[in-house]
């Protein structure tokens, strides 16, 4: 049975620390072979880091979007309230606006993504865009997690390989000293 790797909570793979070089290299597995392994180790923390730092500029400008669409249902609840219209202006093209006297109605209509749209109340929006905003703030504090892992599985890595190839090279130097003796 293979030994179970260790990992992060979301399955990012922690790297080993190399106390020992001779435990990692051997005849079977020469020192070159042993650093290409770390170099495609490095390769791969490297690709899921810049995946990581994509989510995490999308995630940040999306929870601010969010926390504002949630502040306009809560002034659109407040007029509703007060019996009172909304006088905004809205765009018609880049260049063109319009001024509207908007009637708070008790609905608003939610953009969903795929070019879907759906009305809900102001109470099932603010629900619904408040689980959203949590999510979205729960994947973003895992997300900077990610990186700080993966910044420290990068930095372990390329520990390694300097351990590894400054090994071998004292290696060389003597068996090349040992062969000129």
């Amino acid at each position: 049975m293979a030994a179970k790797m260790d990992t992060n909570p979301r399955g990012i793979p922690k790297s080993p620390f190399v106390e020992r070089v001779e435990d990692y290299v051997s005849d079977a597995e020469p020192a070159e072979v042993v650093l290409r392994k770390f170099q495609e180790a490095i390769s791969k923390y490297k690709f899921m880091e810049v995946n990581l730092l994509q989510r995490r500029k999308v995630l940040e400008d999306k929870i601010p979007e969010i926390e504002k669409t949630i502040a306009m249902v809560e002034f659109l609840t407040e007029k509703q309230q007060g019996g009172e219209p909304v006088y905004t202006d809205y765009e018609l093209n880049d260049t063109l606006y319009c001024k509207a006297k908007v009637e708070p109605s008790g609905t608003v209509y939610l953009w969903l993504g795929a070019n879907v749209m759906l009305e809900y109340t102001f109470d099932e929006a603010k629900d619904l865009l408040s689980s959203k905003c949590e999510t979205a703030k729960t994947s973003l504090k895992n997300t900077i997690e990610d990186l700080e892992f993966l910044r420290d599985q990068i930095t372990t890595m390329e520990v390694n390989t300097a351990r590894v190839y400054n090994w071998d090279v004292k290696q060389r130097r003597q068996a090349r000293e040992q062969g000129a003796k």
